[in-house]
């Protein structure tokens, strides 16, 4: 059996946006677009609801690239307890209302204990800070906190590094 990874919104973005101009979100987007291609495939990727929400957002253009990689991917239900859970990321964790779809995130991967949860948001998911918190409180309410990275760190290496 697979793995799971969670992808977060900020992953398919950056894997179907047009080269930035801005030379470290540059190179996170080739990074996913290499990940994408040489790693994806070894997990079960799932996203929710709110990445489908995320994704329509913006440029319709863009929207339209986001949505349509999304298609194939498994939803995981948006339930009482994701709600709940995400609430209590919020207060808990000091998250600001800003990020208030950044607990729901933390909360689907955590409430459906998925291996991986992958993002380039390192401001209110992939933080250190944030994550050992995270990790405090799920483990409180007898939750598996997934493991929270960038496409960068579940890519596979090469022979020989």
């Amino acid at each position: 059996m697979k793995e799971t990874i969670y992808l977060e919104t900020s992953v398919i973005s950056y894997y179907t946006a047009k080269p930035s101009r801005d030379i470290i979100v540059l190179a996170h987007q080739e990074i996913t677009r290499e990940w994408w291609d040489r790693a994806l495939r070894k997990y079960d990727a799932v996203i929710s609801e709110i990445v489908i929400e995320e994704a329509r957002a913006g440029d319709i253009e863009a929207a339209k690239k986001r949505l349509a990689i999304l298609k194939r991917f498994e939803h995981l239900d948006l339930n009482p307890t994701v709600d709940k859970m995400a609430q209590i990321y919020m207060d808990k964790l000091k998250l600001p209302m800003k990020a208030s779809r950044d607990a729901v995130h933390l909360a689907v991967a955590s409430v459906h204990s998925v291996d991986y949860l992958v993002t380039w948001n390192c401001a209110h998911i992939a933080n250190g800070e944030i994550i050992k918190k995270l990790i405090k409180v799920n483990t409180s309410y007898g939750i598996r906190t997934p493991v929270i990275c960038t496409p960068e760190e579940l890519m596979p290496r090469m022979k020989g590094e």
